[in-house]
């Protein structure tokens, strides 16, 4: 689930002409914090030079029963 949500994000910012290289800042939120070294080295593979800022959190559910949701701020 972690590759489809960067693809997401990926395209997201494609479209309103940023990259992850414009990316400050995300909060990862997990379904289950066991789950983070896999989503890490899966987010690693999206920002492998200056990685932005970034907060990760267990919450105690998330919409349609997904494992992961990535809030992002892209700047110019």
């Amino acid at each position: 689930q972690t590759t489809q949500v960067m693809e997401n994000i990926g395209a997201i910012l494609e479209a309103a002409g940023y990259s992850y290289e414009n990316v400050v800042k995300s909060t990862c939120m997990l379904s289950d914090i066991a789950n983070f070294t896999a989503m890490n080295e899966v987010y690693a593979n999206y920002y492998t030079v200056n990685p932005p800022a970034r907060a990760a959190f267990a919450v105690k559910d998330l919409p349609k029963g997904v494992l992961i949701e990535i809030e992002t701020i892209a700047v110019k």
